[in-house]
């Protein structure tokens, strides 16, 4: 093409705040004036705004609901492309796959689907209806994974062919997300930063946090908002456990370096950037073992890792507030381990190469 920047139309289920989302402002950040980008949010949220530069050139089309049957919403679907007529398509998730049989089957422009996890109905097991469509669907198209995981079921699930198949982990500003001066001082802290939705599982933590204290004294922060929040402050509330419920923050960097140990519950992930700045500031983890953490975290962390089960989850982070030593070598390991893996510019390079392909 010639004459300004290359259009690209974003479809997402939501454009809160959540992985896809932040990466997608990170990159378009990074990118500048390179692209400009038009955003849909199919539920109609789109707080996410708010993390990227106003200098850049982002539209947010309106979009009228999509009704009646599967035909009917392709049409409707296929209208919407046809006047944005973008230069690339970008969908995410399964939430957005009925913009990429519409795109197949009505335009000729290129398309890249980007899958970042399930939710709880995937979360043990595939749904065949679901399989049989990205596994046709998707074929011609380029997607993109976070995880070794999906990745592993991407190639032996769904059966997409590897040429168009790509691996790129998640990346952080490695320099924003960086360890704290020190111990911090005073009672331990817990940290989670997660949206507050049934997939993540805060309750578990709440009650594996009320299983830790009958062993040691600490206080559990939660970052991030969402639907579940009334149910979890009155949980926290009957479990007699101190909680801090501090809200979505713009900007979680200095937060994280007032954690002792970060913790997460979630029943289903897959490279959750959570865990990666977590792991950037100089933090041992507590999680469920779940999509790719274990891979993630530095080899002396695995320990902690656990099934989905509150007991497990609580003897862990028990264990580690315990032993402050050990707490702080697995943080200098989790940092190291970032450095080499989890740098934001090599992931910006990777997706560059495709959106310029």
């Amino acid at each position: 093409m010639s004459g300004g920047p290359r259009r690209i139309l974003h479809v997402f289920p939501s454009f809160a705040a959540g992985g896809a989302q932040m990466r997608m402002t990170a990159l378009a950040n990074g990118y500048g004036a390179r692209f400009s980008h038009a955003i849909v949010a199919l539920d109609g949220d789109i707080s996410c705004r708010d993390r990227l530069d106003p200098s850049l050139d982002v539209s947010f089309p309106a979009i009228q609901a999509m009704t009646g049957g599967l035909a009917s919403r392709l049409r409707g679907i296929a209208q919407v492309l046809r006047r944005l007529r973008p230069d690339l398509l970008i969908t995410s998730n399964w939430g957005a796959i009925e913009w990429a049989i519409a795109h197949q089957l009505t335009m000729r422009g290129r398309h890249i689907h980007t899958e970042d996890g399930f939710g709880r109905d995937e979360r043990d097991r595939q749904i065949p209806r679901r399989v049989l469509t990205r596994r046709l669907v998707l074929r011609g198209s380029e997607v993109i994974v976070p995880s070794q995981t999906l990745y592993d079921t991407a190639t032996r699930v769904w059966r997409l062919p590897a040429a168009r198949l790509h691996y790129i982990p998640n990346g952080i500003d490695l320099a924003r997300f960086s360890p704290a001066d020190g111990v911090p001082a005073g009672m331990a802290v817990v940290g989670c930063v997660a949206a507050l939705r049934p997939e993540k599982n805060v309750g578990r933590l709440i009650r594996a946090g009320a299983i830790a204290r009958r062993d040691q004294m600490f206080q559990l922060t939660i970052l991030g908002d969402g639907p579940e929040r009334g149910a979890l402050e009155a949980l926290a509330a009957e479990a007699g456990l101190a909680v801090r419920f501090a809200g979505a923050v713009a900007d979680p960097a200095p937060l994280y370096r007032a954690f002792s140990v970060f913790a997460l519950s979630s029943d289903t992930e897959q490279m959750p950037l959570s865990v990666m700045e977590a792991m950037a500031c100089g933090l041992p983890v507590v999680a469920t073992d779940v999509g790719d953490i274990a891979r993630m975290v530095a080899p002396e962390n695995r320990a902690f890792l656990t099934p989905r089960d509150d007991q497990a989850l609580g003897a862990a982070l028990a264990a580690l507030l315990a032993d402050p030593a050990r707490a702080a070598a697995i943080g200098q390991a989790n940092r190291r381990r970032a450095e080499a893996q989890f740098d934001f510019t090599a992931m910006a390079a990777r997706w560059a190469a495709l959106l310029d392909r």
